[in-house]
C-alpha cells in the first residue's frame, strides 16, 4: 500500500513539474514560436487545457485614480489622491532643483544638487544625524531625498496617525529648512565619490554614457554627471551648499503631492502647513535649448576587454512635446519592446551578435535624448554598428507595421494600470503631473489618447525627431577605424537603386548561423529622470 501510494505521488509530481516547465518554456521561448506543441497530450497533463482556458479571461477594466488639483492659499500647486485603504500618508515634494542648476550657483559646481540632497538629513543645528534618523524611525516614517537631471524630489511616507504623522512633518520640515552641511559630512561625501569614480574607470558602459552626454550637450547644464566630478567636488563649500537650498529648495519652487487616508480638507490644510513653513522664493528660470548636431560624430574611447559597447543618439524632445506619446510607441517598436523589436531582431535574433539592445527617449525641461546601446565582440563590432544604423535608418524611411502598431499599444495599455497600482506609485505620478504642469486628469486621458494614435502619427513623429545622418556614435573597443565606419554609415545613409522585382530587397548579407552569445553587460542606463514614464 505505501508502495502505491509513493507511486502515485511521485506520478503527480513529475505531472507538476512538466507542466511547469511547458509555462517557462512558453515564456521565454514565446518570440520563437507562439502556436502550441501539437506533442501535448491532453490525457496525460490535464492542467494544460485549465491553463489554456486562462487566455478567455477578459482584462479587468481599471480607472485611474481621482485627481484633486488643490487651491493652496500659497499658489503652491498640489495633487491629492484620497485612499482608505491603508492608514497611511504619502508626500512628495518636487523641486525644480536638479543638477541642472548646479551652475546658477557659481561656475564648475556640478554635483552640488546631488551632494545637498545626500547631506540634508546629516545635521541641523538642533539636531544631529542620529537624532534626525531616530525621530524619523519612531515615527514608523521613510524619509528620503534624491536629485536627478530636472528634479530634487522629497518623499515622506508614514503613518496617518496624528501622532505619527505630526513628529516626523515637523522633521521633514526641519531638514528642508535648517541643514547645515557640515565641513566633515562634505569630506565623507567626497571621499565615497573617490571610491566610486575608481570604480567607474572599471565599467565600459558607464563611461560611455557619461562620454555620450557630454558629446550631446556640450555646454548644456545636462552634460555633466549628476555625481558631478572629482574636481567639482572639491570646489563645494557648506557655503555654497547653503546658497543651493536658500534659492531652489523654496516653495514657489515645487510642487507637492499627496495621497493617502485624509480627507481632501485635511490634505490641503497638511499642504499649506508644508508650503507656509518653507522660503517662499522665487520659481526657477526656464533652461537653455542645448545645440543641435547636424552631421555623423564618431567618438572611439580606447578600452582594452573582451567586449566592445556601442552607443548611439541624439537630441530628442522635451516631456511636453505633443508628438511624446507617438514616439513612445515608435520606440518600443523600434528598440524598447523586447525579442519584438526591430534592434532584437537584427543584432541578436537573426545573426547572435548581441544579448540584448535597446533603445529608449528621456523626455525632460528643456529636450532630452534618444538613444540605444549594446556590447558585442570586438570581431564583430563595425558589422555590427553597421546593421544597428542601418535599422535605424530603414525604421525611419519605411511605413510602420500596423499590426505591430496595435500590438504595443495593447501592451502599453495593459502594462499602465502599474503606473497608479499603489499608493507609492500614485504619489510618484502626481509629483510628475505637477512638475511638468500636466492637468490633474492626465492619468485618466493617457489611454485615451493612447488609442488615438495612427500608424501615420507614429511615422510622422519619428521622422521629425530621428535623424539617422546625424547621430552621435560612441564606440568602446580595443581600435577602431574611424574613416572606414563612415563610409560604412554614410552608405547606410545613400538611397539605393531601384531592385528589380522578384530580387530580395535587403542589402544585408545572407542570414548567418547565430554566433555564439557574447558576454555582455546590460543596457546603458544614464541618469537622467526616470519619473516620466507615462
Amino acid at each position: 500500500m505505501d508502495s502505491l501510494m509513493h507511486h502515485k505521488t511521485a506520478i503527480i509530481f513529475i505531472a507538476m513539474f512538466a507542466c511547469s516547465s511547458a509555462i517557462f518554456a512558453e515564456q521565454t521561448d514565446s518570440y520563437l514560436n507562439t502556436e502550441p506543441d501539437i506533442n501535448d497530450n491532453p490525457s496525460q497533463l490535464q492542467s494544460i487545457p485549465v491553463l489554456q482556458s486562462l487566455h478567455n479571461l477578459k482584462q479587468l477594466e481599471t480607472h485611474a485614480p481621482y485627481v484633486h488639483d488643490l487651491k493652496n492659499r500659497y499658489k503652491v500647486r498640489t495633487l491629492f489622491v484620497e485612499s482608505q485603504d491603508l492608514p497611511m500618508v504619502d508626500i512628495q515634494l518636487t523641486f525644480n532643483a536638479g543638477s541642472a542648476r548646479d551652475l546658477e550657483v557659481g561656475k564648475g559646481l556640478y554635483g552640488l544638487s546631488n551632494m545637498a540632497a545626500g547631506l540634508m538629513d546629516e545635521g541641523t543645528e538642533r539636531f544631529t544625524a542620529n537624532q534626525i534618523a531616530s525621530a524619523f524611525e519612531q515615527s514608523g516614517a521613510q524619509f528620503r531625498i534624491q536629485s536627478y537631471r530636472d528634479m530634487f524630489i522629497v518623499k515622506l511616507r508614514v503613518l496617518s496617525d496624528p501622532q505619527k504623522l505630526e513628529p516626523a512633518l515637523a522633521m521633514m520640515m526641519e531638514v528642508l529648512s535648517n541643514a547645515t552641511f557640515k565641513n566633515s559630512s562634505i569630506n565623507m561625501s567626497r571621499s565615497n565619490s573617490q571610491i566610486g569614480q575608481k570604480q567607474l574607470q572599471e565599467n565600459p558602459s558607464r563611461l560611455m554614457g557619461i562620454r555620450f552626454y557630454r558629446e550631446i550637450y556640450g555646454q548644456h547644464p545636462y552634460a555633466e554627471p549628476i555625481t558631478g566630478t572629482n574636481g567639482s567636488l572639491k570646489k563645494i563649500t557648506p557655503e555654497y551648499l547653503k546658497q543651493f537650498r536658500d534659492k531652489f529648495i523654496v516653495a514657489q519652487n515645487m510642487n507637492i503631492a499627496i495621497t493617502g487616508k485624509l480627507s481632501t480638507k485635511e490634505a490641503l490644510k497638511l499642504s499649506e502647513r508644508i508650503a507656509g513653513n518653507l522660503r517662499q522664493g522665487e520659481k526657477a528660470q526656464d533652461l537653455p535649448n542645448p545645440a543641435i548636431k547636424k552631421t555623423l560624430n564618431i567618438v572611439h574611447m580606447p578600452y582594452s576587454s573582451t567586449q566592445a559597447h556601442v552607443m548611439f543618439g541624439q537630441l530628442g524632445t522635451t516631456r511636453n512635446d505633443p508628438d511624446r506619446l507617438a514616439l513612445e510607441i515608435g520606440n518600443k517598436i523600434f528598440g524598447g519592446g523586447g525579442f519584438n523589436s526591430v534592434l532584437m531582431q537584427e543584432l541578436r535574433v537573426k545573426r547572435g551578435y548581441v544579448y540584448g539592445a535597446y533603445s529608449a527617449f528621456s523626455f525632460s525641461q528643456s529636450p532630452g535624448t534618444f538613444s540605444f546601446s549594446y556590447s558585442t565582440r570586438q570581431d564583430q563590432l563595425i558589422d555590427s554598428i553597421r546593421v544597428a544604423h542601418k535599422a535605424l535608418t530603414d525604421f525611419v524611411q519605411q511605413p510602420i507595421d500596423r499590426k505591430q502598431l496595435e500590438e504595443v499599444k495593447a501592451g502599453m495599455l495593459r502594462a499602465y494600470p502599474n503606473n497608479y497600482s499603489s499608493n507609492s506609485s500614485i504619489n510618484s505620478q502626481l509629483g510628475l503631473l505637477g512638475f511638468y504642469h500636466h492637468s490633474a486628469d492626465y492619468l485618466d486621458q493617457y489611454p485615451k489618447l493612447l488609442e488615438k494614435i495612427t500608424a501615420e502619427d507614429v511615422q510622422n513623429a519619428i521622422r521629425r525627431q530621428l535623424h539617422p545622418d546625424q547621430m552621435t556614435l560612441i564606440v568602446v573597443s580595443k581600435e577602431l577605424n574611424k574613416i572606414e565606419l563612415n563610409d560604412i554609415l554614410q552608405g547606410n545613409l545613400t538611397p539605393k537603386e531601384n531592385i528589380p522585382a522578384g530580387e530580395p530587397k535587403s542589402t544585408l548579407p545572407p542570414k548567418a548561423a547565430p554566433a555564439p552569445v557574447p558576454e555582455a553587460d546590460g543596457p546603458v542606463l544614464s541618469q537622467h529622470d526616470r519619473h516620466a514614464s507615462t
